[in-house]
């Protein structure tokens, strides 16, 4: 019987030691400052310059425009819904939260006016691209909510988007390589069986659904949608044609061999 307690009083002490204390400062308005800001930095993740620079951009931007942007870095302490009333959000604001303690830095409570002009992708593809541990690593956690902040205001600023504007370098990659890789299948498929014909449009008609999803979908409409430089157009086009012309031109040098010794025999 003693040894039944003793082992119960051991298991109750380790799930206790295990089990997570809550944060004592969980929704706690005492940490709310005592006079009007748009930024509350409670994870120090600016520094003063930034912080004062960042609270008068977000002044103005709401002057001029209308919408409510907010932004509250948390680590450890977090005044939790204590902030909705300090601001009052409603459907016209946006309040960014930067917790470097989950997956991802970001994270957004969007007003449905927002939605109406840029939908939930958007604020995926916003926090997937700028609050990613690699984006944070290479840019610092100031970087990251500077850069979110930018790209909603340059939105707001058109009138909404259905993307996040700005391509960035391994996208723009991975653009290419699909570009490349829809020329190689044109140029194969293009290269005749038949010694009278240049071309085998059949085949590249046939197969166009698959090349056009590469270059036009996967190639060219991140690309446009994102950026109005020409630059990573021209390449992508560019590698597109290199890639079809090198195919064929690979192909013939693999077919014609062949075929002339069935010409020979």
């Amino acid at each position: 019987m003693l040894r039944r307690l003793l082992v119960l009083s051991a298991l109750l002490l380790g799930l206790q030691t295990l089990w997570p204390a809550p944060a004592a400062a969980y929704d706690n308005p005492d940490l709310l400052p005592d006079h009007p800001t748009p930024v509350i930095d409670l994870a120090r993740a600016l520094t003063d310059p930034q912080r004062a620079q960042l609270e008068g951009q977000l002044q103005d931007f709401e002057d001029r425009s209308g919408w409510k942007l907010r932004v509250l870095t948390q680590y450890d302490r977090t005044p939790g819904k204590a902030v909705r009333d300090f601001w009052q959000l409603d459907e016209r604001s946006l309040l960014l939260v930067a917790d470097p303690r989950g997956g991802n830095l970001l994270n957004f409570n969007v007003g449905d006016a927002l939605f109406a002009l840029m939908p939930r992708t958007y604020w995926v593809e916003l926090q997937t691209r700028y609050g990613n541990q690699y984006y944070v690593r290479d840019h610092g956690e100031d970087g990251a909510i500077l850069a979110a902040l930018g790209a909603v205001e340059t939105c707001l600023e058109r009138g909404g988007c259905q993307v996040v504007p700005g391509l960035p370098q391994e996208q723009w990659l991975l653009t290419l390589c699909s570009s490349i890789l829809g020329g190689l299948i044109v140029g194969v498929v293009a290269y005749p069986r038949q010694p009278d014909r240049l071309i085998a449009w059949g085949w590249v008609l046939l197969l166009s659904p698959l090349w056009l999803m590469l270059f036009g979908v996967f190639g060219i409409a991140p690309v446009v949608t994102r950026t109005h430089d020409w630059l990573p157009l021209a390449r992508n086009g560019l590698g597109f044609l290199v890639s079809a012309v090198g195919a064929y031109l690979l192909a013939q040098w693999r077919l014609l061999p062949r075929e002339q010794g069935d010409g020979n025999a």
